[in-house]
């Protein structure tokens, strides 16, 4: 048999044919991948000494699905439809071929890699790999028999569950579930799939029963089955904030199912092909392209990050004890510092703390936590005590003199080599590197709260930032699971001011008399976590005071802060820490703060103002969103974001909560289309003033029918 595949290796075991899947990184279905697959199976039916055929991987990766890469670029649905029937005919030949088919999946099958083992006639597993139909969260359905086998294998309501949510399981579910027929020690995986094979060929397993496609047993009636539909369209729709492809999914499910199984196929493929060439798919598929090519840089390809084994963490508050989870949890040394020692044992605290939820889950024991900080980390109060460390992080408070006093000390003690990183939301990296004998050895390193679940990090360079410094922050970045987001040092970077742009219209609406729980319903509907009042209480009004004002002193009347905003800031009431902001958390539920109400009205009284008339929160949205529309045109001439728009809505995404399948800022600017955001706010700015006035890049993409998207060409930061 023919071995010289560039995507697969071919092993004959006396009778048996062994093919192993061999397309690095992940053996994503490529075409080339599936016309050589196809190529070794004709063959292997062809041959007189083949009897069965083992399907499997190299190492511990099975087939993770499609090539999202090929699918990005295609905007024929004709040519998508032919690929994917195309696709479908090879697992047909497979599903109705003359010989037996084990699939031994050795590592994640996901979605196409799930859809292919299958349409084998029999599938087993290693004990701990997952197996799933995760399409939904690229705005995609299965497109290659997920949605027809997958409910034959293990139900209806089962598969709809794996389908619309996206959600894995683990080998030992999916054989309770039916979806696989053994569950086996890594090591033995292959034995055992080579002895299933056999077992075929010997005539104790019938080939005709073990067809996925002429399973019924647990299929439920038509009726049965409309209901379960309903029910899950129903709970669906509380969900899925902006998702169509469950629904779509739920179409395949509906339709499908029947005696007519290759008709099936073919509508869940067409139904694949419009989920496919839909915004919501193009934009979810962008953010997960672009998140995996976040940090890449021109300007430090050739550069060699230093190697990171030790870390210091300057500061063990709330952001600094969650940077040690991360530091712990990926097998770092930890050299922990803080003021005094009651500050240490708080910082030790606070870092259990962090691990509370696998411990409650049971995914790690006190013990173990226990010996991992014992083994891995150092607790000190002494600056000389982080001499050693290749990379120090600083998390002490935000106050520009504190932070000076510290470096200038650290600076005198650790080697030349070592990297600083400072976590800063807003301060300037450029004036604190300053502090330094060598500025290059800083940049910024601004973790999210809570730092051990937030995917982002905002990689800020400084003026004097070395590329070995900005090749080591991002690689760090990555070793620690992040999402690495590279910004040249500015006034809150690009996140905090993208975010402060696109929530602090909510105060000036306020001023309107626009009722407070509209307002904050406005950008929840629009699928953010939470609306812009919550999101003040929660992270303090007093913080989001001082941001503001940090700003209107930086950009003037564009910036300027709202009257209403200074007088609740007065009060005292800063949110959930002081039990009441906006609203009040006296009681369980939260209700709007009577004494936020109260100035309000005097407000509107003192400047002889009539309450707004009635607004729809898609209307507030707009607004908003047209502001930080303008705010990102603003960065993007200054530099912010050096002209790449596909990192700056990964920020907004993972740093944010902004909805993915809406793109980002950026994106949904190039989708609103430029001239129209300019027409509005124009509009805008005529009615409220200054804080409207359109950026001069606006002004001439608009001119010139630019896009964001089209326009930027990721040119080097820094």
């Amino acid at each position: 048999m023919q071995t010289d595949f560039k995507t697969l290796m071919v092993e004959l075991n006396d009778e048996i044919v062994i093919i192993r899947l061999n397309n690095p990184p992940v053996n994503q279905l490529s075409t080339l991948f599936r016309k050589e697959m196809a190529a070794a199976f004709e063959e292997a039916f062809e041959s007189a000494a083949i009897k069965g055929i083992v399907l499997t991987g190299i190492g511990k990766k099975f087939m993770a699905g499609g090539d999202i890469t090929e699918m990005a670029d295609i905007s024929d649905s004709l040519l998508l439809f032919e690929q994917v029937t195309a696709h479908n005919r090879f697992q047909a030949m497979i599903e109705n071929g003359p010989k037996p088919v084990v699939a031994a999946i050795n590592g994640p099958a996901l979605g196409g890699g799930l859809e292919l083992a299958m349409a084998c006639h029999y599938r087993v597993a290693a004990a701990g790999v997952k197996v799933g139909q995760p399409e939904v969260q690229l705005g995609l359905i299965p497109g290659a028999g997920g949605t027809q086998r997958l409910p034959r294998l293990c139900g209806l309501e089962a598969a709809l569950s794996m389908i619309t949510t996206g959600k894995p399981v683990k080998a030992d579910k999916a054989l309770e579930l039916g979806i696989v027929d053994g569950v086996f020690p890594p090591e033995e995986l292959v034995e055992q799939a080579v002895a299933a094979a056999r077992s075929f060929v010997n005539k104790e397993r019938r080939l005709s029963v073990h067809r996925t496609r002429k399973r019924k047993d647990k299929l439920p009636s038509d009726p049965e089955k409309q209901t379960v539909l309903e029910t899950a369209a129903g709970m669906a729709a509380q969900k899925a904030k902006g998702l169509n492809a469950p629904f779509k999914a739920m179409e395949a499910l509906s339709m499908g199912l029947s005696e007519d199984f290759d008709s099936d196929i073919q509508r869940e493929a067409q139904l694949f092909c419009e989920a496919a060439l839909s915004r919501e798919a193009k934009n979810l598929i962008s953010v997960f392209l672009n998140s995996r090519r976040a940090g890449r840089l021109e300007r430090t390809r050739n550069v060699a990050p230093l190697e990171v084994k030790t870390v210091a963490m300057l500061g063990l508050g709330v952001m600094g004890a969650g940077i040690v989870n991360l530091l712990l949890g990926r097998g770092f040394r930890a050299l922990l510092w803080d003021v005094d020692e009651k500050a240490v044992a708080n910082g030790l605290e606070r870092v259990r703390q962090t691990f509370a939820f696998a411990v409650k889950k049971g995914r790690m024991t006190p013990e173990a936590l226990d010996t991992l900080i014992a083994d891995n980390a150092v607790a000190t109060t002494s600056l000389e005590d982080i001499r050693g460390a290749d990379l120090v992080i600083e998390a002490v408070v935000e106050n520009m003199d504190i932070k000076k006093d510290l470096w200038a000390r650290v600076d005198k003690i650790c080697g030349p080599d070592t990297v600083f990183a400072t976590n800063t939301s807003a301060l300037p990296v450029t004036e604190l590197a300053g502090v330094l004998g060598e500025p290059g050895r800083m940049l910024g390193l601004h973790f999210f709260n809570p730092a051990e679940r937030m995917q982002l990090v905002e990689v800020i360079t400084a003026k004097t930032s070395s590329d070995k410094s900005l090749a080591t922050g991002v690689a760090f970045s990555r070793r620690i699971g992040k999402i690495p987001v590279v910004v040249n040092d500015g006034p809150g970077f690009y996140t905090s001011r993208q975010l402060n742009a696109l929530m602090g219209e909510s105060n000036f609406m306020l001023e309107q008399g626009i009722p407070l729980p509209l307002i904050d319903r406005a950008l929840r509907e629009f699928g953010m976590p939470m609306g812009a009042f919550t999101l003040h209480d929660l992270t303090g009004i007093d913080i989001g005071f001082h941001v503001a004002s940090y700003f209107e002193k930086e950009f003037g009347d564009r910036w300027k802060v709202a009257g209403i905003h200074r007088k609740i800031f007065e009060t005292g009431c800063y949110g959930r820490k002081t039990g009441s902001g906006y609203y009040d958390y006296t009681d369980k539920k939260p209700v709007p703060n009577k004494v936020v109400e109260e100035l309000v009205t005097a407000y509107l009284e003192e400047n002889n103002l009539d309450r707004a008339a009635e607004v729809s929160w898609e209307i507030l949205a707009r607004r908003m969103l047209a502001r930080a529309i303008n705010e990102a045109a603003f960065m993007m001439e200054e530099g912010i974001c050096d002209n790449r728009p596909q990192d700056m809505d990964l920020a907004m995404v993972y740093g944010c909560g902004y909805p993915a399948v809406r793109g980002g800022i950026f994106r949904e600017a190039d989708t609103w289309g430029i001239n129209k955001v300019y027409d509005y706010l124009l509009e805008l700015e005529g009615e409220f003033g200054p804080r409207f006035s359109p950026a001069p890049l606006l002004r001439e993409m608009a001119a010139e029918s630019r896009t964001f998207y089209a326009t930027g060409q990721g040119r080097d930061h820094g």
